[in-house]
């Protein structure tokens, strides 16, 4: 089943059927979670005037390959702001919850541009991407990743945090319009910014996942995007990390915090 296929089944029934390929580890991948969720946010919501604002994610259990329910209520709807609580059930129990609030632009006499500035990384052609290994995620086959800055996964790095390259892999989606859905999915592909510094593979998964939207999403599927994460703080099997997502001409797209659950 396509994304596409899979937003359609959203759009027309509360059940949906969460699709093959999408695995990380026994659960599926949170990414494919939060982009289920905010599409069926966006068909509620139904209203073009208002864009995404920000969104924050809590992931309660672990969604299975399986049948999931999705219920929608509006907690309130304003002149300016929309907010809106989107659920996932499975096994007559909630999986994952998401909040978003949607809003118009309002005029406004401040202006603040202090945003973190794009690094200068080499072209993603220019770089070399991770080989496929048995012990990397299913859901990696879906999407192509290319390392500019920090060390893989599980190499016991002395530090955290890294940087590269994102997108959908095109042999995997055919190119199309992007949404915030998609942006999403393809946002949480990347690893907790404390990977690097693991010795041996162990889990670690997301708890809370807050976006916060900067520019409209104005891509296609197919497009790179760069990304780069800073972990703030690390302790007692917990992480907090922030990063950043800009598209190929360096506009900051999103920023996202995480609270990362680590077993290492």
């Amino acid at each position: 089943m396509s994304l596409s296929q899979l937003f359609t089944e959203i759009e027309q029934t509360e059940w949906v059927n969460i699709p093959s390929g999408w695995l990380q580890g026994r659960t599926i991948y949170g990414g494919l979670v939060a982009g289920i969720l905010m599409h069926k946010a966006l068909i509620t919501i139904a209203d073009s005037a208002k864009y995404l604002l920000s969104t924050s994610i809590t992931f309660v259990g672990p969604v299975q390959e399986s049948k999931a329910r999705l219920t929608a209520e509006i907690l309130r709807q304003g002149k300016s702001v929309t907010t809106i609580e989107v659920r996932l059930w499975q096994d007559e129990a909630v999986q994952s919850i998401l909040i978003a609030s949607f809003g118009t632009q309002r005029a406004s006499s401040i202006q603040v541009h202090q945003e973190c500035i794009a690094p200068d990384y080499p072209a993603p052609e220019h770089l070399v991407k991770p080989l496929q290994h048995e012990a990397m995620p299913q859901c990696y086959r879906q999407f192509d990743v290319s390392w500019a800055e920090g060390q893989y996964p599980c190499t016991a790095s002395e530090t955290p945090d890294f940087g590269g390259w994102c997108r959908f892999n095109p042999e995997q989606h055919e190119n199309r319009e992007f949404s915030v859905a998609d942006l999403m999915i393809l946002m949480d592909i990347w690893p907790p910014g404390v990977l690097p510094m693991f010795k041996t593979l162990a889990p670690a998964s997301s708890l809370t996942w807050h976006v916060t939207y900067v520019h409209p999403v104005q891509h296609q599927l197919q497009d790179w995007f760069k990304y780069k994460v800073f972990t703030d703080y690390a302790a007692d099997g917990y992480s907090t990390e922030s990063a950043h997502l800009w598209d190929a001409e360096n506009r900051l797209i999103a920023i996202s915090r995480q609270t990362v659950t680590v077993f290492s």
